[in-house]
């Protein structure tokens, strides 16, 4: 006869929930894992391109630097289990690790495969109980008992319940917001999602030549009012609506923010940031003294990709074949500004459904950050992206997973 009742159940099974549900096991709980899609860590999968980035290796400032306003609740979570912790893990159950440029760490194998792997045979090693293709309709609050209820009619009883069910975005994976229901149904209080680490889309159509481009090693500001609200040193990517890559994606939760308040945003992509302005004419009006003879994109070459060129003089209402020697002070002058300040009016950002992660979520003030456990209803317990946190790029959002997670299962 199937098993109804659990010490613990835990709905999802992405990296919060294999991890809430292999701690609780370890500690002796019987666990009960549900998960509506047909595997469990489906959003792991491909996550960081396929190759799963798993954590940062910087020091835990950092970390709760990276995720802002709500860096402060993640405090009790990673003292419980931070990065190294947390690569010790992942070794132990066979998994090599190596880190990367900006203290990313990666899988040897640059294969999200194997984290998830690991993920399940340390839920299997547990003695979890797994129920796939199970979709949870309802939670029900009975004193101290808590009932799980499942689309095919099938209920579970256990004495606590864990909803590690995701954000918003890619709901191909499973994440459709159904654990915002269930703490709303709950009486929480959810801050309305919205997509972070997303890319944007610009008002002015950009040139077809772009699409595709990467720009390494540049500084991108975002303006609002005239006043600079964000700042970041990295790389870009123009894409066929906009602009994409790690220094966009960074900025986008707080581009998102201020375009909801109907404010006019501006992002500025400073393609020498090494170099102050006067430097920059300097090296301009050098390179068109030595090259007089020249044409303007030959020279242009020197200082950007060559793909970029022809858009960029089109925007700069240059002429690629004129000779510099035929350019006035002027036309220099829109050069220079574009070079430093290559300006893009932010229309909007592409949907939270493409969002990497998501904003917003049950509010922090309503979780005892100790221990994962609502505040308003014992036995009740959250982990991962529904909870109200989210960080830049770097491995930060996998590690709140994990320690959210595991501290989670620890109190379970």
């Amino acid at each position: 006869m199937e098993r109804r009742d659990f010490d613990s159940i835990v709905i999802g099974a992405g990296p919060a929930g294999m991890m809430a549900a292999g701690r609780a096991a370890e500690r002796g709980r019987s666990v009960l894992l549900v998960e509506k899609n047909d595997l469990p860590g489906k959003k792991l999968l491909i996550s960081g391109k396929g190759r799963c980035n798993i954590t940062n290796a910087g020091d835990i400032d950092d970390h709760l630097e990276g995720f802002g306003r709500r860096g402060q609740f993640l405090r009790n979570a990673f003292s419980r289990i931070f990065n190294k912790e947390l690569m010790d893990f992942f070794q132990d159950m066979g998994v090599a690790l190596k880190t990367e440029r900006g203290k990313r760490v990666f899988p040897r194998s640059d294969r999200s495969k194997d984290i998830l792997e690991a993920l399940k045979k340390y839920i299997r090693n547990g003695g979890v109980t797994v129920l796939l293709k199970s979709e949870v309709k309802n939670v029900l609050i009975d004193g101290s008992a808590k009932k799980v209820i499942l689309a095919s009619g099938d209920q579970y009883k256990a004495g606590s319940v864990a909803v590690c069910t995701g954000g918003l975005s890619y709901p191909e994976t499973g994440s459709t917001g159904f654990g915002f229901e269930i703490a709303e149904k709950l009486g929480h209080k959810v801050i309305d999602p919205t997509p972070a680490l997303v890319p944007l889309i610009t008002k002015s159509v950009l040139p077809k030549t772009w699409q595709g481009l990467s720009l390494k090693n540049i500084e991108v500001t975002v303006t609002c009012e005239g006043k600079k609200k964000a700042k970041r040193f990295g790389d870009l990517i123009f894409t066929h609506f906009g602009l994409s890559g790690p220094v966009i994606l960074d900025m986008s939760a707080d581009v998102v923010d201020l375009l909801s308040l109907k404010k006019d945003v501006y992002v500025s992509i400073n393609l020498k940031p090494a170099l102050s302005r006067k430097e920059v004419d300097e090296r301009l009006v050098r390179e068109f003294s030595r090259y007089s003879n020249k044409m303007v994109k030959n020279v242009l070459r020197e200082l950007m990709p060559q793909r970029m060129i022809a858009g960029f003089t089109a925007l700069c209402a240059l002429r690629a074949e004129a000779k510099t020697n035929q350019l006035t002070k002027a036309q220099r002058m829109r050069l220079l500004n574009a070079l430093i300040d290559l300006r893009f009016k932010i229309k909007g950002s592409r949907p939270i459904e493409e969002a990497i992660v998501t904003r917003g979520g049950v509010d922090t003030a309503q979780i005892n950050p100790k221990t994962m456990e609502s505040k308003l209803i014992k036995g009740l317990f959250f982990a991962g992206e529904v909870i109200d946190v989210d960080a830049k790029t770097g491995g930060y959002n996998m590690q709140a997973a994990f320690s959210t997670g595991y501290l989670c299962g620890d109190s379970l």
